[in-house]
């Protein structure tokens, strides 16, 4: 039985492909509850309804290991802009968790105090990058695309939109949250971040993390921590695993490609 220590982050990543047998599909349906069956149900492509069906149980295994409970007790509620939190058993640990899915892939981040947000995209979907970027992103950084060159442009495109995602999701607001409102600076020591006036948040209380898995696949975490201690987010190590929900995990190692210039070495 895994736990999670109050320095630590955690990922888990699960690939659709990883599973194919129809018994375990069946024994992922069993666990979801009327509302998600509806939601299941709303799916029009397979591949879709099986990858609902991957993180839902991803989800609900992992954390009702940590609050040692079955994965059907769970119960879950959403803040006004959507964002889901435990409303079962919640005193019995303050596990903060965030989901993203993409083509193929399904992420769960958990940490036992703070907030936090992860975004996972697929690389090679196609995107009018240049067009995106001026509707989204902040000026300086629709701005920055003129250093670069174009081979450069993908890159840079998914490395922003997954750490605007990962930090509007940590915020629990999402998309009420303009994209516009903050820039991310790419420093040669680290990330940093930088918001517009207005935005009332403070750069010296986040922390990011960036991660490319399996190639096709740009990671970006988000976690919130205005403490200023060691035990804060400075020094946060973040552990990653990767497997089939109910069955079996490994804890794999994963280059950080990108990360707060506030990090410890260790983190």
């Amino acid at each position: 039985m895994v736990k999670i220590q109050s320095d630590e982050i955690q990922l888990w990543l699960v690939e659709d492909q990883s599973v194919d047998d129809k018994d375990v599909l069946d024994s992922y349906h069993a666990l979801l509850n009327n509302e998600e069956l509806k939601r299941l149900e709303r799916f029009v492509f397979p591949r879709h309804k099986k990858q609902f069906l991957l993180s839902r149980a991803l989800l609900r295994s992992v954390l009702a290991n940590f609050l040692e409970l079955t994965p059907e007790e769970l119960v879950f509620a959403r803040n006004a802009y959507g964002k889901p939190r435990i409303a079962s058993f919640a005193a019995r640990a303050p596990l903060h968790f965030n989901l993203s899915h993409t083509n193929g892939l399904s992420v769960l981040a958990i940490a036992a105090d703070n907030e936090l947000g992860v975004d996972a995209e697929y690389l090679t979907r196609r995107v009018d990058i240049l067009k995106l970027a001026r509707r989204y992103f902040s000026a300086e950084e629709a701005d920055s695309f003129q250093a670069l060159d174009v081979s450069e442009y993908n890159e840079r495109f998914f490395d922003l939109w997954t750490l605007k995602e990962s930090y509007i999701k940590a915020c629990g607001m999402g998309m009420a949250i303009p994209l516009k409102d903050f820039t991310f600076h790419f420093q040669p020591q680290g990330l940093e971040i930088s918001f517009a006036e207005g935005r009332e948040d403070c750069p010296e209380h986040w922390y990011f993390w960036q991660y490319r898995y399996r190639e096709q696949f740009q990671l970006a975490l988000a976690l919130k921590d205005g403490s200023g201690n060691e035990a804060g987010g400075a020094g946060k190590k973040v552990k990653i695993y990767e497997g089939v929900p109910m069955q079996e995990f490994t804890e794999c190692g994963l280059e950080i490609r990108n990360r707060s210039a506030t990090l410890k070495e260790t983190a």
